[in-house]
């Protein structure tokens, strides 16, 4: 067993757990569709848990992401900002562009009261 400290563990650990909130499914209704107990979600978000290449796959299916990406493929480090950025990006791509454009428009809202503060 690799130690919980090891980066790339904590990369795909960051990553899965990241994109699971995401697609706003629990721990436990993720190993339900994976044939796991909770626990083994619980332990492989924390990085104390070696996940399959095929749970890798799986998990990628359900969260709609690449297993490259859950991987963590050319990323030395976890980085939270750009994890959340990049799954951000990925539900944007999935909007109508009217809702894009209304979200956009809060967006630019909320930066502008930010340069008032």
């Amino acid at each position: 067993m690799t130690h919980p400290s090891d980066p790339k563990k904590q990369i795909i650990a960051h990553r899965i757990r990241e994109a699971r909130k995401l697609a706003g499914l629990s721990q436990g209704h993720v190993a339900r569709m994976l044939g796991l107990h909770r626990p083994s979600i619980s332990e492989a978000e924390a990085g104390n848990r070696n996940v399959t290449a095929e749970e890798l796959t799986k998990l990628a299916e359900i969260y709609k992401v690449s297993v490259s990406w859950l991987a963590g493929e050319g990323v030395a480090t976890v980085d939270p900002h750009s994890d959340r950025v990049q799954l951000a990006a990925r539900e944007l791509q999935k909007l109508k562009p009217a809702d894009l454009e209304r979200l956009l428009a809060i967006l630019a809202t909320m930066r502008g009261q930010e340069d008032e503060e």
